[in-house]
This record gives structure tokens, sequence and C-alpha cells, in this order.
């Protein structure tokens, strides 16, 4: 890992931001404003840690105009001082990249093709047929499959498993355990048990798409699995056999989609949601953590399901009147009609 500093007006000129201040101090990394020291930046942008602002000791904070006059060190003042933070934080990401070397233990097949720059760590196997494009990371471990296509400027990180005929875009990543293109769950119920279905499709992951650890996307039945550009998934999600993701969509951890369910561009889904299959959900969804979805969403906005939170005695009581409803509203009915 190599170490990476940048005096505070190098950033402001990369972030196209305002300087407030020593534009010759150096910063050496990024910290909260309750941990930061000397030589760190920090940043405000929720309002609820603007108490911790006063006190802190980074030698610099990346702000909103609003803020900017109580800030009591140097300052960036951003539109959006989060996203300012995510692109900042890319600048002082210290994980290796590609080299061009291919570790001796690594197994590739003589039919592989990979472009210059690609790198492969050690126990790794690449089946016959792959593509893999330039600058891309195969970490310890990975496995691809028969046929499979890896773009460029990817990274898939210590046993990753990509089954044959998988296409990923360019600037993936893949973290550790997630596995694409296992079989979808498909079985056809017979007199003496059940039929496995041929899983023949595969699996179309786009670009700049990154998906967490130990998440599964399965292949699809007939047609592939679709993965849209930009999207973002979170660890251990299980996406089934012919699901289509849009574009830019957010999935978080848990989060379980049946088969065959199209969901929108521009959705989040939050930790562990479940769709049933052979659903549809509109473009610019968002469904609250643990809400069981059971039919189509066709226009934007935020839903939910199941019950808030409540003292456990409360909750009960709830729970049983939950179950005298349909009695109650068959009695109300009675009353209107008299």
């Amino acid at each position: 890992m190599v170490a990476c500093q940048y005096t505070l007006g190098e950033l402001a000129d990369k972030l196209a931001l305002d300087c407030i201040g020593d534009r010759e101090v150096v910063i050496t990394g990024l910290a909260t404003l309750a941990s930061a020291s000397q030589g760190q930046l920090s940043f405000l942008a929720n309002p609820k840690y603007q108490k911790d602002l006063l006190g802190t000791k980074a030698s610099a904070v990346i702000v909103s105009a609003e803020v900017a006059a109580c800030c009591p060190t140097n300052a960036l003042v951003a539109a959006n001082p989060y996203l300012s933070y995510a692109q900042t934080s890319q600048l002082f990401d210290s994980r290796c990249v590609a080299q061009g070397s291919i570790h001796h233990s690594a197994v590739v097949s003589t039919t592989a093709k990979l472009a210059p720059n690609v790198s492969i760590a050690a126990n790794a196997v690449i089946g016959e047929h792959v593509t893999i494009a330039a600058n891309t990371s195969i970490g310890a471990g990975v496995v691809i499959g028969d046929y499979s296509v890896v773009g460029e400027d990817c990274l898939l990180h210590a046993n990753v498993t990509v089954y044959h005929g998988v296409t990923l875009g360019d600037r993936v990543t893949l973290h550790s355990g997630c596995v694409i293109g296992s079989d979808g769950f498909g079985f056809a119920p017979s007199p003496t048990g059940y039929i496995k279905i041929a899983q023949l499709g595969g699996v179309k992951v786009g670009c700049d798409v990154e998906i967490g650890a130990g998440t599964t996307i399965d292949r699809g039945a007939l047609d592939d699995t679709l993965i849209g550009n930009g999207v973002i998934i979170d660890n251990q999600v299980q996406v089934a056999h012919n699901v289509q993701v849009g574009d830019n969509t957010a999935i978080a951890g848990k989060a379980g989609i049946a088969g065959s369910t199209i969901i929108g561009k521009q959705c989040t889904l939050a930790g562990g949601v479940g769709l049933v299959g052979h659903i549809t959900i509109a473009d610019k969804v968002h469904i609250t953590a643990h809400t069981v979805v059971s039919k189509s969403i066709t226009k934007a906005g935020s839903y939910s399901s199941g019950t808030g939170m409540q003292e456990t005695s409360a909750w009960r009581k709830s729970a049983v009147r939950i179950t005298q409803l349909d009695d109650i509203a068959k009695r109300l009915q009675r009353l209107e009609k008299r």
C-alpha cells in the first residue's frame, strides 16, 4: 500500500471546491469529526454531528456554505459535503491496483484471453475461453467459469466464484464470497419427487456495479438474469433467476428477490426487504426495511409493510387486536347498514 497525501489546495482543485484557510496544510488521511487529528480531513454532512465540529482537531473540514462561517479550522466548501467526502475518499484509497502479474500457483486455461495489465493472484482458476479485459485484478482463490467475460478495471476480491457464461461489464467490484451465476431454484414436482430444471441462461452485469460479500445472483432459466449499470448491492443479498435490476438501483443487506421480478431504475431496497416472484417495481421506488412486497408497484414513492416497534407488552396487545380486525370490520358494516 502506498501512503497518500495532498495539500488542502490540491484537494480543492481536484474536487472543484472553494478553500477557506491555509491551502498549504498537508492532508494525510480522513477521519470523523470526533476522532480526527492534525493532518486529517473530516466532513459534516449530517446536522446531528454539528456539535462535534466546534471541538474537532481536524486540519480541515468539508462543510456546506451555511456552516463554513462557524468552522473552527480550514474548510473546503461544498454544495453536497457527503458527495465531496465520497469523492475525496477515492483519492486516499490504499487498495492495490493491477500490476499485470500472474501468480505461479494460478491455473489459467490456454484458451483464456488476457488483456495487458491483468493481475491474477494465488490459486485462482480461469476457465476455458474466458476473456479478461485490461487493468483487472483477480484475487486469491477466485474461480471464473468457462466462456465468461470480465470487463476492464474490474476488481474480484478473494474467493469470488463466477460460474460459466457470465458477463461482467467494466469497473465491476465483486467482494469476497459472492457467487455470480449459480443455478436458479427451478424444480418441477413429479409423483416421485422434484425434477431439476436445467438453468440455461446466464448473468449479465453492467458497468460500474459493486456487489457485496456473500451475495448470490442466480443465472436465468432460459433468458439471462440482468443487473443494470451503476447498481450497488450490499452483503448477503439473494437475487433469483431471471430477475432484472434497473440502472442505479441500490439493494441493502439481507434483501431477497424471488425469480422473474423486474426492478426499475433508481430504486432503493432497504435491509431485509423481500420481493415475491413475477412482479414489477416501477422506477424510483423506495422500499423500507423488512417490507414484504407481494404485488407489483406501479408508481414511484416510498412503500412499507409490517408494524413499527413497540415495547413487547404493547406489541402483544396489538398482535391480538390484528387478529380481531376482520370481526370488527364485519360488525362495523352491520352497524352502518342499520
